[in-house]
């Protein structure tokens, strides 16, 4: 799928994406904040992903799973690394990269919206 994807685009429908995964071990820790996703390409079976990403307004930890490159398309967020003690705020048109393993808070204001690209070598 060729897309061009640009801040505040509708990115079309998305399926609910329960803070479940237990490699991620999500703790919420303020809120309600609810994840919504798609994967255009790659996913299970696969070294490589990509597609969208949703969360309302709230704060939860999670331990990424991935390499991950993203694109913030809506909103504004925190997002704090637990190994340096930083964070960065970030806006629609900030891109970001997170390390595989990395525990992190995402602490959103507005509803984020971002288009993602992941590996992980073991494979999805």
């Amino acid at each position: 799928m060729n897309r061009i994807y640009r801040p505040g685009d509708d990115v079309g429908a998305l399926e609910h994406w329960p803070l479940d995964n237990p490699a991620s071990d999500y703790r919420v820790t303020r809120g309600n904040p609810r994840t919504f996703g798609r994967i255009d390409a790659g996913g299970p079976g696969h070294t490589t992903r990509y597609g969208i990403w949703r969360c309302t307004v709230g704060a939860f930890d999670c331990t990424e799973q991935g390499d991950e490159m993203f694109t913030v398309l809506a909103g504004r967020c925190r997002l704090a690394d637990h190994a340096s003690g930083k964070a960065v705020d970030l806006v629609a048109g900030d891109t970001y990269f997170l390390h595989d393993g990395s525990r992190v808070t995402w602490d959103v204001a507005e509803d984020v919206t971002k288009v993602f690209f992941g590996y992980l070598a073991r494979g999805y």
